[in-house]
């Protein structure tokens, strides 16, 4: 049988991903239970022969365009373990800003309502809970089978100030009111060439895109966030590299106030949001 060392410099080698390396490594904690930190201080460990076959098996999944996560059935996001199936966007650190600026604007303290639309994972909602533990959650998403994979991570990490809502963006909200509302939502133009890139093609397609523009989502929830947000409230919004410009007119016609827009690690536009600046 071949050693951790052997194992992993072939999967480096066949692996074309830019992460190639950390992929290797990854695959072979999550299928053979061997972690990264063992892989590096006992390089010349013989894999078991059952290891060895569900590697294998797991790099050829790789290589014909399954997602990393959908093999392991995990991602990490901000400091917490995910479970990831094929019923759920897959978290991306570009979705950490908008996680950054919501908790920027939720003092530590503060018993607010906040809700995430379209929640998938629960990504933003678990971490948001669990940052600001007096605040009260509630995660939507029109996705029984997404939810469930949320409730089961909250549950694992042992996070209860979340509750989960079955319905369309935020439908299911109207009569109640929010501090706070954000969301990642689909953004992707109907005919992007980026769909048929990297991850995507294998991603829930309702996750992704919204459109001719990428935009209906959002207008969407912008339209919902008119009754549902309290005096002075925050809508934030994850979108595009190239819709600040058309998410920031969206927030000024909905008649929001102190509109931004915060870049994201590679320098791209990435969140918009605004206040909504009402008498109480």
């Amino acid at each position: 049988m071949p050693t951790i060392k052997q194992i992993l410099t072939e999967a480096r080698t066949t692996l074309t991903s830019p992460d190639a390396r950390l992929e290797a490594e990854l695959l072979l904690e999550a299928i053979c239970a061997i972690s990264r930190s063992r892989q590096f201080s006992h390089p010349d460990e013989q894999l078991r022969e059952d290891q060895f076959e569900q590697y294998k098996s797991a790099l050829e999944r790789r290589l014909s365009g399954e997602p990393l996560a959908h093999i392991t059935g995990r991602r990490g996001f901000w400091d917490v373990d995910l479970r990831v199936t094929p019923d759920v966007l897959i978290p991306r650190s570009d979705t950490e800003i908008l996680v950054e600026q919501a908790l920027q604007r939720i003092p530590y303290n503060a018993r607010w309502q906040i809700a995430d639309l379209g929640t998938g994972s629960g990504a933003i909602a678990i971490v948001i809970a669990r940052e600001r533990p007096q605040c009260e959650l509630t995660a939507t998403d029109n996705s029984a089978a997404a939810l469930a994979v949320a409730r089961e991570n909250a549950t694992a990490l042992g996070v209860n100030n979340i509750s989960f809502v079955a319905g369309s963006w935020g439908q299911p909200l109207k009569l109640r009111q929010f501090d706070v509302i954000l969301s990642n939502p689909p953004y992707i133009r109907t005919d992007d060439p980026h769909m048929l890139r990297g991850d995507l093609p294998a991603e829930p397609i309702q996750a992704l895109v919204s459109g001719s523009d990428g935009l209906d989502a959002i207008r969407r929830i912008i339209e919902d966030s008119a009754t549902s947000l309290k005096p002075n409230g925050w809508l934030l919004l994850e979108h595009g590299y190239d819709q600040a410009a058309e998410v920031s007119a969206l927030l000024q016609h909905a008649e929001f106030n102190e509109i931004f827009t915060q870049k994201d690690y590679g320098g791209n536009s990435r969140v918009t949001g605004g206040r909504r600046q009402i008498e109480a």
